[in-house]
């Protein structure tokens, strides 16, 4: 009969099993990307999307005011997250009956993709006087719809536009301010954007302030002025502006004390390939 070999002892095994169970775990590390993200994406996994988080609005839906004046149209387009705000206004009379809002936001579609022959309502969001939302152009509200209201400044934003002319020495209602900020708030909640910050922007539009390709930091929240040549959202609205960033910082539970400003490329509205230029005259620019 064979010799039986002897059996090693057992702190000899317990030893073998730890090192083979620390090298696992340092592959296992190695692999994930413990010292920094592991893809394009990761960085959105790491973020606390929910830290800053603030309540959706009251939103009147898209199909509520259209109806069935809606004009056929392409796709909507698609970003993957909402790092800043642009405020606009629409340059509409003021003075209305709030209950003629939809009306007038049909007149407003109907300018935009009969005559100018957009593809769609430009602005993401609408607030009347009154501080009632309307859901603008077609996507989803809960989603990164593309919009076509900052020419040059379009991707990783969203366009909220006050239904009225709010140039110098309008009186500014607070319900549509407030309202402004409650959509902002939740809008920038999932990025993490602290709405009183700066973010990252890449033009996409040399019609834009800046030449296309150029980064450069903006308000969070900003005037369309921010980004384009263009008086909007006019001088009484924009002297709002501050209170709105301080409002919507409340809403996502920010200490009023304590401010992030926020100039990382993670904040960066760079898109990558963008339309032809045709198509991007229909959208009010890439």
């Amino acid at each position: 009969m064979g010799r039986i070999p002897a059996r090693p002892p057992v702190p000899a095994l317990l030893l073998g099993c730890l090192l083979v169970l620390a090298l696992v775990g340092a592959l296992v590390l190695f692999a994930g990307g413990g010292g920094g993200p592991a893809g394009p994406h990761a960085r959105s996994s790491a973020r606390p999307e929910t830290r800053w988080s603030a309540p959706r609005p009251p939103i009147v839906p898209r199909s509520s005011w259209l109806g069935g004046t809606a004009r056929r149209q392409p796709p909507p387009r698609y970003d993957d997250e909402v790092v800043a705000v642009f405020v606009h206004h629409t340059d509409t009379p003021n003075g209305y009956d709030c209950a003629d809002a939809p009306r007038i936001l049909r007149d407003i579609y109907t300018g935009q993709t009969g005559v100018r022959d957009w593809d769609d309502l430009g602005y993401n969001f609408v607030v009347d006087r009154c501080g009632t939302v309307y859901e603008g152009r077609a996507g989803g509200i809960d989603r990164a719809v593309t919009g076509a209201h900052t020419q040059g400044f379009n991707h990783r934003t969203a366009g909220i536009a006050a239904l009225g002319t709010y140039t110098e020495g309008v009186p500014v209602p607070r319900a549509l301010t407030d309202a402004i900020a409650a959509v902002a708030a939740w809008k920038l909640g999932p990025a993490g954007t602290d709405p009183r910050g700066r973010v990252r922007l890449v033009s996409s539009n040399g019609l834009s302030r800046y030449a296309a390709g150029t980064a450069v930091a903006l308000p969070a929240i900003a005037g369309h002025d921010d980004g384009y040549r263009t008086s909007c959202p006019g001088a009484a609205l924009s002297a709002r502006l501050p209170r709105i960033r301080e409002r919507a910082a409340r809403l996502q539970g920010r200490d009023a004390d304590a401010q992030v400003r926020h100039s990382a490329p993670a904040a960066s509205s760079r898109a990558g390939s963008l339309p032809s230029v045709t198509a991007a005259d229909r959208r009010w620019g890439p």
